[in-house]
């Protein structure tokens, strides 16, 4: 290649040429410089300074001729990245034998604007006049030359690596993803573990009778009700634990459960006052919602009430005690905005810059996020101690005799340790425990919380009807 470049006096101009060109890679060696100027070619990058006067730059080019099977195709920008306008240029393409199907495209990059002429002339030379180039502009330059003329020696590279191609960004995000992922499986692996073991763990049944006064009592360990028994077992507030705390709470005297017919009337024996904790006031409130005095379990059947905020109350007061946390959850509901994150940034990456695995990364580290919450324990390490104090409750309820008990203190003993015996599912094995139990014994017929229509209280038809009870309030709580 010859340029022939005449530079205004005073002035300087300035070519930096790029060799990438779309997916066609070009090579300038041997560069000449006759004048006052320089020209090198590194790396994608042709660059010529000239200052004023006439100069000419020669240069060898690799990979202007391609080969497309039936025909060879000459190309090159004989003119391209200027810093200065061009007023006019002229330019001649020799080949060994005339080409054909001559393009030469004038300005910028992208653009589809003809040269003022491409011509060929008598001779078979191809002749380009092109007047007025803007800064920057290019003229491109081809033509198909027949097949074999001369050697092929263009080289294409594929740079369209597309927007899910793996980058250094991209690369970077996957590889936070997998250490985040290994450190998140360890530290769910840690605390499964901890909490297998702990429901898992033999235990001895606990001591929960004491004497108080000469008198043989129930005592639950470190106070627990039976609504939080049962919810921290299995880390759920269900149906089963909102009846358990109705049964405590007529046991404890708030409440006054009486058969009526084949129904049963619940009554309000004292308020709910400040003894009570806040879910078993809410408890309470949803039986007698207004200040109620009454209601039958055939009225809470019909309309069952609203145990939204029970089991709001129930769950916030094992997080407050520490026995449960609210980790799972929250990481939940994270995972599921960085996923619905990741997916935005997907489609935003993909239609701009690219590095579309980076948001595919966040996609694939919030459902993991989300997925690992479900099989994250939602007890913490004082919880599930709490959970081997309930195991020891369950095994007292399961193996202690009932002669153990003063006959004047089974009917207390009894009451007091059903509602647990309710929250941990051995409300049958207790009730067929204490088939032979006595409730006159301590000189007061029938139970103290609990009425019936019967002349004589019969403890075999009271655990009957006491099923159907639990059976029909479980299925209240159980619709809302």
């Amino acid at each position: 290649m010859i340029e022939q470049v005449i530079v205004q006096a005073k002035s300087r101009m300035t070519r930096v040429a790029p060799l990438r060109i779309g997916d066609r890679v070009f090579t300038v060696r041997d560069v000449t410089v006759d004048g006052k100027g320089t020209a090198e070619a590194t790396g994608d990058t042709f660059t010529i300074k000239l200052d004023e006067g006439a100069s000419t730059v020669r240069y060898t080019v690799d990979g202007a001729v391609a080969d497309f099977g039936d025909h060879l195709q000459v190309r090159w920008q004989v003119a391209n990245g200027w810093d200065t306008r061009l007023i006019f240029l002229r330019a001649s393409l020799l080949t060994p034998k005339p080409g054909s199907n001559f393009v030469c495209l004038s300005g910028q990059s992208g653009t589809e604007d003809r040269c003022d002429s491409a011509l060929m002339d008598a001779s078979g030379i191809l002749r380009v006049v092109q007047t007025d180039i803007d800064v920057g502009a290019r003229v491109d330059l081809s033509a198909d030359l027949p097949a074999g003329l001369v050697p092929a020696n263009a080289r294409f590279e594929n740079t369209k690596t597309g927007a899910f191609a793996l980058t250094p960004v991209s690369g970077a995000a996957l590889g936070l993803l997998a250490l985040l992922l290994l450190g998140g499986f360890g530290a769910l692996w840690v605390a499964r573990g901890r909490d297998t073991k702990a429901a898992a763990a033999e235990v001895e049944p606990v001591e929960v009778l004491v004497t108080e006064g000469g008198r043989v009592v129930f005592a639950s360990p470190d106070g627990v009700l039976p609504g939080q028994a049962g919810t921290v077992i299995d880390e759920v507030v269900d149906a089963r634990d909102l009846t358990a705390t109705v049964i405590d709470l007529a046991v404890r005297n708030y409440l006054w459960i009486t058969e009526s017919g084949d129904d049963w009337q619940v009554v309000g024996r004292n308020p709910a006052d400040d003894a009570l904790t806040d879910y078993e006031r809410a408890v309470y409130r949803a039986l007698l919602p207004d200040g109620a005095e009454s209601v039958t379990v055939s009225a809470l059947r019909s309309s069952p009430p609203n145990t939204g905020d029970a089991r709001s109350a129930v769950h916030a007061d094992s997080v407050a005690r520490g026995w449960l946390s609210r980790t799972p959850a929250k990481l939940k509901l994270a995972g599921a905005v960085l996923a619905v994150v990741g997916v935005a940034a997907t489609v935003v990456l993909t239609l701009t810059v690219g590095h579309a695995l980076a948001g595919v990364a966040l996609v694939i580290g919030g459902l993991a996020l989300a997925v690992g919450a479900l099989f994250l324990p939602a007890r913490t390490k004082r919880g599930a101690l709490l959970v081997q104090q309930v195991r020891g409750v369950h095994g007292y309820l399961k193996s202690v005799p009932p002669e153990s008990v003063p006959a004047a203190d089974r009917e207390l003993v009894f009451s007091r340790s059903l509602p647990y015996a309710v929250a941990l599912e051995e409300a049958e094995q207790w009730l067929g425990r204490f088939a032979a139990l006595d409730v006159a014994a301590d000189g007061t017929p029938g139970l103290y919380w609990y009425g019936t229509q019967d002349d004589a209280y019969d403890q075999a038809r009271f655990a009957e009807r006491f099923h159907a009870l639990i059976d029909s309030v479980d299925g209240i709580f159980g619709k809302r």
